[in-house]
């Protein structure tokens, strides 16, 4: 069983930048595939970005070149940094974790909201 926690949510202008944090419980941290994931009002939630247990990341077409995804096996963390951030991007971001080879998400986090507005 693999627990996340995520932080570093909050309130921030258009055009500022936010770092979120996914904290991961257990020892098989670097063979997962991590995953950060948004949810909007009204909307379905949509993935983000991921980055695989080698490094490789993949990002939505609307987050490239504003978001970078990270990891930290020491720290069994995962993090995704926003910058040019845009009040579209308002959503609760939320974690999510599976084993490689896996197609499904097997975990997932409590969500941390961030809302982009003036």
């Amino acid at each position: 069983q693999v627990q996340l926690v995520e932080s570093g949510g909050g309130l921030v202008q258009p055009g500022g930048s936010l770092t979120l944090s996914c904290a991961a419980s257990g020892s098989l941290f670097s063979t997962y595939t991590m995953g950060w994931f948004r949810q909007a009002p009204g909307k379905q939630r949509e993935l983000v970005a991921t980055i695989t247990s080698g490094g490789t990341t993949t990002y939505a077409e609307s987050v490239k070149g504003r978001f970078t995804i990270s990891r930290d096996n020491a720290r069994n963390t995962v993090y995704l940094r926003m910058n040019s951030l845009k009040p579209e991007d308002t959503a609760v971001y939320y974690c999510g974790a599976r084993r490689t080879g896996l197609h499904s998400w097997e975990y997932w986090g409590q969500g941390t909201q961030v809302t982009v507005s003036s």
